[in-house]
Protein backbone atom coordinates (compact mmCIF):
# COMPACT_ATOMS: atom_id res chain seq x y z
CA UNK A 1 0.00 0.00 0.00
CA UNK A 2 1.32 3.45 -0.92
CA UNK A 3 1.81 6.31 1.46
CA UNK A 4 -1.34 8.43 1.45
CA UNK A 5 -1.25 11.43 -0.88
CA UNK A 6 -2.80 14.64 0.33
CA UNK A 7 -5.32 14.73 -2.55
CA UNK A 8 -6.34 11.06 -2.28
CA UNK A 9 -9.78 10.00 -1.14
CA UNK A 10 -9.87 8.51 2.38
CA UNK A 11 -10.04 4.73 2.69
CA UNK A 12 -13.65 3.66 3.05
CA UNK A 13 -15.10 6.44 0.87
CA UNK A 14 -18.23 5.31 -0.98
CA UNK A 15 -18.75 6.26 -4.63
CA UNK A 16 -21.82 5.08 -6.49
CA UNK A 17 -21.93 1.31 -5.77
CA UNK A 18 -18.22 1.13 -4.87
CA UNK A 19 -16.12 1.53 -1.72
CA UNK A 20 -12.50 2.74 -1.78
CA UNK A 21 -10.13 0.30 -0.08
CA UNK A 22 -6.84 2.13 -0.54
CA UNK A 23 -4.74 4.15 -2.97
CA UNK A 24 -2.80 2.16 -5.58
CA UNK A 25 -0.96 5.00 -7.28
CA UNK A 26 -1.32 8.07 -9.39
CA UNK A 27 0.15 10.16 -12.17
CA UNK A 28 -0.08 13.71 -13.40
CA UNK A 29 -3.80 13.64 -14.14
CA UNK A 30 -5.37 10.89 -12.07
CA UNK A 31 -5.37 8.87 -8.87
CA UNK A 32 -5.94 5.11 -8.88
CA UNK A 33 -7.56 3.15 -6.07
CA UNK A 34 -8.32 -0.44 -5.21
CA UNK A 35 -12.04 -0.67 -4.54
CA UNK A 36 -14.85 -3.11 -3.87
CA UNK A 37 -18.19 -3.44 -5.63
CA UNK A 38 -20.61 -3.27 -2.69
CA UNK A 39 -23.23 -5.30 -4.57
CA UNK A 40 -21.03 -8.20 -5.70
CA UNK A 41 -18.05 -8.01 -3.33
CA UNK A 42 -15.68 -8.11 -6.31
CA UNK A 43 -12.46 -6.09 -6.30
CA UNK A 44 -12.21 -3.29 -8.85
CA UNK A 45 -9.74 -0.57 -9.85
CA UNK A 46 -11.12 2.98 -9.70
CA UNK A 47 -9.44 5.84 -11.54
CA UNK A 48 -10.31 9.41 -10.54
CA UNK A 49 -9.66 12.46 -12.71
CA UNK A 50 -7.45 14.50 -10.37
CA UNK A 51 -4.84 16.65 -12.15
CA UNK A 52 -2.53 17.63 -9.31
CA UNK A 53 -1.25 20.79 -10.98
CA UNK A 54 -4.73 22.07 -11.79
CA UNK A 55 -6.97 20.91 -8.94
CA UNK A 56 -7.33 20.56 -5.19
CA UNK A 57 -9.41 18.38 -2.88
CA UNK A 58 -11.97 20.25 -0.78
CA UNK A 59 -13.05 19.19 2.76
CA UNK A 60 -16.30 17.77 1.32
CA UNK A 61 -14.12 15.55 -0.96
CA UNK A 62 -15.08 17.47 -4.11
CA UNK A 63 -12.41 18.29 -6.70
CA UNK A 64 -12.17 21.91 -7.86
CA UNK A 65 -9.75 23.98 -9.98
CA UNK A 66 -6.96 25.60 -7.99
CA UNK A 67 -7.89 29.01 -9.36
CA UNK A 68 -9.70 30.73 -12.22
CA UNK A 69 -6.56 30.80 -14.34
CA UNK A 70 -6.60 26.99 -14.73
CA UNK A 71 -10.38 26.44 -14.60
CA UNK A 72 -10.78 26.10 -18.37
CA UNK A 73 -7.97 23.54 -18.61
CA UNK A 74 -9.41 21.57 -15.68
CA UNK A 75 -12.91 21.57 -17.16
CA UNK A 76 -11.72 20.55 -20.62
CA UNK A 77 -9.63 17.73 -19.17
CA UNK A 78 -12.60 16.49 -17.15
CA UNK A 79 -14.80 16.52 -20.25
CA UNK A 80 -12.23 14.56 -22.27
CA UNK A 81 -11.73 12.07 -19.43
CA UNK A 82 -15.47 11.36 -19.43
CA UNK A 83 -15.69 11.10 -23.21
CA UNK A 84 -12.72 8.77 -23.38
CA UNK A 85 -14.03 6.59 -20.53
CA UNK A 86 -17.24 6.27 -22.53
CA UNK A 87 -15.29 5.22 -25.63
CA UNK A 88 -13.05 2.79 -23.73
CA UNK A 89 -16.07 1.11 -22.15
CA UNK A 90 -17.04 -0.06 -25.65
CA UNK A 91 -13.63 -1.69 -26.31
CA UNK A 92 -13.62 -5.43 -25.69
CA UNK A 93 -10.34 -7.30 -26.03
CA UNK A 94 -8.60 -9.88 -23.80
CA UNK A 95 -5.42 -7.78 -23.72
CA UNK A 96 -7.05 -4.44 -22.82
CA UNK A 97 -8.16 -3.71 -19.28
CA UNK A 98 -11.96 -3.90 -19.08
CA UNK A 99 -13.85 -0.70 -18.22
CA UNK A 100 -16.87 -1.71 -16.14
CA UNK A 101 -18.48 1.69 -15.61
CA UNK A 102 -17.84 5.44 -15.41
CA UNK A 103 -19.69 8.22 -13.67
CA UNK A 104 -19.55 11.80 -12.41
CA UNK A 105 -19.28 12.55 -8.69
CA UNK A 106 -17.48 15.01 -6.39
CA UNK A 107 -17.14 17.49 -9.25
CA UNK A 108 -14.96 15.06 -11.20
CA UNK A 109 -15.14 11.79 -13.15
CA UNK A 110 -14.45 8.18 -12.17
CA UNK A 111 -13.64 5.17 -14.32
CA UNK A 112 -14.11 1.68 -12.85
CA UNK A 113 -12.06 -1.17 -14.27
CA UNK A 114 -11.77 -4.90 -13.83
CA UNK A 115 -9.20 -6.00 -11.23
CA UNK A 116 -6.70 -8.65 -12.36
CA UNK A 117 -4.11 -10.51 -10.31
CA UNK A 118 -0.52 -10.31 -11.48
CA UNK A 119 2.42 -7.92 -11.60
CA UNK A 120 3.40 -5.21 -14.03
CA UNK A 121 6.21 -5.63 -16.51
CA UNK A 122 8.36 -3.12 -14.62
CA UNK A 123 8.46 -5.60 -11.72
CA UNK A 124 10.10 -8.21 -13.97
CA UNK A 125 12.55 -5.69 -15.43
CA UNK A 126 13.60 -4.52 -11.97
CA UNK A 127 13.98 -8.05 -10.62
CA UNK A 128 15.86 -9.41 -13.62
CA UNK A 129 17.76 -6.34 -14.76
CA UNK A 130 16.40 -6.71 -18.27
CA UNK A 131 17.72 -9.53 -20.46
CA UNK A 132 14.23 -10.99 -20.85
CA UNK A 133 14.41 -13.67 -23.51
CA UNK A 134 13.21 -13.48 -27.09
CA UNK A 135 10.65 -16.17 -26.28
CA UNK A 136 9.19 -13.89 -23.60
CA UNK A 137 9.13 -10.85 -25.90
CA UNK A 138 7.47 -12.79 -28.70
CA UNK A 139 4.89 -14.16 -26.27
CA UNK A 140 3.94 -10.88 -24.58
CA UNK A 141 4.09 -8.22 -27.30
CA UNK A 142 2.06 -9.63 -30.22
CA UNK A 143 -1.09 -9.86 -28.01
CA UNK A 144 -0.45 -6.30 -26.84
CA UNK A 145 -0.25 -5.22 -30.48
CA UNK A 146 -3.62 -6.85 -31.09
CA UNK A 147 -5.14 -4.87 -28.20
CA UNK A 148 -3.47 -1.65 -29.33
CA UNK A 149 -4.87 -2.11 -32.84
CA UNK A 150 -8.39 -2.27 -31.39
CA UNK A 151 -7.73 1.04 -29.59
CA UNK A 152 -6.44 2.67 -32.79
CA UNK A 153 -9.33 1.29 -34.84
CA UNK A 154 -11.62 3.19 -32.45
CA UNK A 155 -9.70 6.39 -33.35
CA UNK A 156 -8.09 6.50 -29.90
CA UNK A 157 -4.47 6.63 -28.75
CA UNK A 158 -3.01 5.33 -25.49
CA UNK A 159 -0.08 7.80 -25.22
CA UNK A 160 1.48 6.29 -22.08
CA UNK A 161 2.72 2.81 -22.98
CA UNK A 162 5.61 1.78 -20.71
CA UNK A 163 6.57 -1.25 -18.59
CA UNK A 164 4.62 0.06 -15.61
CA UNK A 165 1.41 0.08 -17.68
CA UNK A 166 1.70 -3.50 -18.92
CA UNK A 167 0.27 -6.07 -16.53
CA UNK A 168 1.44 -9.70 -16.66
CA UNK A 169 -1.26 -12.00 -15.36
CA UNK A 170 -0.55 -15.42 -13.80
CA UNK A 171 0.62 -17.62 -16.65
CA UNK A 172 2.08 -14.73 -18.63
CA UNK A 173 -0.95 -13.26 -20.48
CA UNK A 174 -0.41 -9.48 -20.89
CA UNK A 175 -2.88 -6.69 -20.25
CA UNK A 176 -2.56 -3.06 -21.36
CA UNK A 177 -3.39 -0.72 -18.46
CA UNK A 178 -3.79 2.94 -17.55
CA UNK A 179 -5.66 4.93 -20.12
CA UNK A 180 -5.35 8.21 -18.24
CA UNK A 181 -3.55 9.80 -21.20
CA UNK A 182 -5.74 8.34 -23.93
CA UNK A 183 -7.36 10.67 -26.46
CA UNK A 184 -8.73 10.73 -29.95
CA UNK A 185 -6.80 11.42 -33.14
CA UNK A 186 -5.92 13.00 -35.44
CA UNK A 187 -5.08 16.13 -33.50
CA UNK A 188 -2.06 18.06 -32.29
CA UNK A 189 -0.82 18.48 -28.73
CA UNK A 190 -2.44 21.94 -28.75
CA UNK A 191 -5.87 20.27 -28.53
CA UNK A 192 -4.95 18.43 -25.31
CA UNK A 193 -5.45 19.70 -21.75
CA UNK A 194 -1.93 18.73 -20.67
CA UNK A 195 1.01 16.54 -21.42
CA UNK A 196 1.83 13.06 -20.19
CA UNK A 197 5.55 12.50 -20.68
CA UNK A 198 7.53 9.45 -19.59
CA UNK A 199 11.21 9.97 -20.31
CA UNK A 200 12.59 7.22 -22.51
CA UNK A 201 9.19 6.02 -23.69
CA UNK A 202 7.44 9.16 -24.99
CA UNK A 203 8.52 10.14 -28.54
CA UNK A 204 9.54 13.62 -29.60
CA UNK A 205 6.05 14.67 -30.79
CA UNK A 206 4.72 14.33 -27.23
CA UNK A 207 7.23 16.91 -26.01
CA UNK A 208 6.16 19.49 -28.57
CA UNK A 209 3.07 21.65 -28.06
CA UNK A 210 2.18 21.35 -31.73
CA UNK A 211 3.43 17.78 -32.07
CA UNK A 212 1.20 15.67 -34.31
CA UNK A 213 0.42 12.42 -32.54
CA UNK A 214 -0.97 9.24 -34.07
CA UNK A 215 -0.57 5.44 -34.03
CA UNK A 216 3.16 5.96 -34.68
CA UNK A 217 3.37 7.63 -31.26
CA UNK A 218 2.18 4.51 -29.42
CA UNK A 219 4.39 2.33 -31.62
CA UNK A 220 7.49 4.27 -30.51
CA UNK A 221 6.56 3.69 -26.87
CA UNK A 222 5.98 -0.01 -27.51
CA UNK A 223 9.37 -0.33 -29.21
CA UNK A 224 11.02 1.52 -26.32
CA UNK A 225 9.33 -0.87 -23.89
CA UNK A 226 10.66 -3.86 -25.83
CA UNK A 227 14.16 -2.38 -25.77
CA UNK A 228 13.86 -1.83 -22.01
CA UNK A 229 13.01 -5.53 -21.63
CA UNK A 230 16.36 -6.32 -23.22
CA UNK A 231 18.51 -3.57 -21.71
CA UNK A 232 16.94 -3.33 -18.26
CA UNK A 233 16.57 0.46 -18.28
CA UNK A 234 14.63 3.11 -20.21
CA UNK A 235 16.14 4.27 -23.52
CA UNK A 236 17.52 7.83 -23.68
CA UNK A 237 14.81 10.53 -23.68
CA UNK A 238 13.50 11.37 -27.16
CA UNK A 239 14.37 15.05 -26.79
CA UNK A 240 18.00 14.12 -26.14
CA UNK A 241 17.98 11.76 -29.12
CA UNK A 242 16.43 14.49 -31.27
CA UNK A 243 19.32 16.85 -30.47
CA UNK A 244 22.08 14.24 -30.76
CA UNK A 245 21.25 10.57 -31.09
CA UNK A 246 23.94 8.50 -29.38
CA UNK A 247 21.78 5.41 -28.84
CA UNK A 248 23.28 2.39 -30.56
CA UNK A 249 20.88 0.48 -32.83
CA UNK A 250 19.48 -2.64 -31.19
CA UNK A 251 20.59 -4.62 -34.27
CA UNK A 252 24.18 -3.77 -33.37
CA UNK A 253 24.12 -3.77 -29.58
CA UNK A 254 22.12 -6.94 -28.93
CA UNK A 255 22.81 -9.03 -32.04
CA UNK A 256 24.50 -11.86 -30.13
CA UNK A 257 21.42 -12.70 -28.06
CA UNK A 258 18.38 -11.79 -30.17
CA UNK A 259 17.29 -12.38 -33.76
CA UNK A 260 17.83 -9.66 -36.35
CA UNK A 261 14.12 -9.64 -37.16
CA UNK A 262 13.15 -8.74 -33.60
CA UNK A 263 15.88 -6.11 -33.29
CA UNK A 264 15.06 -4.63 -36.69
CA UNK A 265 11.44 -4.15 -35.59
CA UNK A 266 12.54 -2.41 -32.38
CA UNK A 267 14.86 -0.04 -34.24
CA UNK A 268 12.16 0.83 -36.78
CA UNK A 269 9.61 1.55 -34.04
CA UNK A 270 12.13 3.83 -32.30
CA UNK A 271 13.00 6.09 -35.21
CA UNK A 272 13.15 9.65 -33.85
CA UNK A 273 11.38 11.08 -36.92
CA UNK A 274 7.70 10.05 -36.74
CA UNK A 275 7.50 9.79 -40.53
CA UNK A 276 10.21 7.10 -40.55
CA UNK A 277 8.38 4.84 -38.06
CA UNK A 278 5.68 2.25 -38.79
CA UNK A 279 2.51 4.25 -39.37
CA UNK A 280 0.18 1.52 -38.13
CA UNK A 281 0.14 -1.54 -35.91
CA UNK A 282 -0.30 -3.68 -39.04
CA UNK A 283 2.96 -2.29 -40.49
CA UNK A 284 4.86 -2.99 -37.28
CA UNK A 285 3.35 -6.45 -36.76
CA UNK A 286 4.37 -7.51 -40.27
CA UNK A 287 8.04 -6.82 -39.53
CA UNK A 288 7.96 -8.14 -35.96
CA UNK A 289 6.45 -11.46 -37.04
CA UNK A 290 8.36 -11.79 -40.31
CA UNK A 291 10.78 -14.20 -38.67
CA UNK A 292 10.23 -15.53 -35.19
CA UNK A 293 12.88 -18.15 -34.43
CA UNK A 294 13.21 -19.63 -30.97
CA UNK A 295 16.29 -18.22 -29.20
CA UNK A 296 19.22 -20.47 -28.55
CA UNK A 297 19.64 -19.24 -24.98
CA UNK A 298 18.60 -20.99 -21.76
CA UNK A 299 15.06 -20.30 -20.62
CA UNK A 300 14.40 -18.48 -17.37
CA UNK A 301 11.76 -19.83 -14.94
CA UNK A 302 9.27 -17.27 -16.28
CA UNK A 303 9.99 -18.35 -19.86
CA UNK A 304 9.41 -22.01 -18.92
CA UNK A 305 6.10 -21.06 -17.34
CA UNK A 306 5.03 -19.07 -20.40
CA UNK A 307 6.15 -21.70 -22.91
CA UNK A 308 4.23 -24.41 -21.04
CA UNK A 309 0.95 -22.72 -22.00
CA UNK A 310 -0.68 -23.84 -25.28
CA UNK A 311 -0.78 -20.30 -26.68
CA UNK A 312 2.87 -19.76 -25.72
CA UNK A 313 4.40 -22.69 -27.59
CA UNK A 314 6.28 -22.11 -30.79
Amino acid sequence: MLKKQKNALPDGTELDRYRIRHLLGGGGFSLVYLGTDRETGERVVIKEYMPGRLARRQPDLSVTPKDEAVANRFNRGRMLFFQEASALATLKHPNIVKVLSFFRANGTVYMVMDYQDGKNLQHYLTNRGGRLSERFLRTVFPPLLDGLEVIHDADLLHLDIKPGNIHIRPGGAPLLLDFGAVHGFPQSRQAQPGQVITAGFSPIEQYETGGYVGPWTDIYALGATMRACIEGRPPPPARQRHERDCMRPAQTQFRKRYSQGLLRAIDWAMEVDPLLRPQSVADFRKVLLADSPQPETPESPLDRLVSSLPWGRG
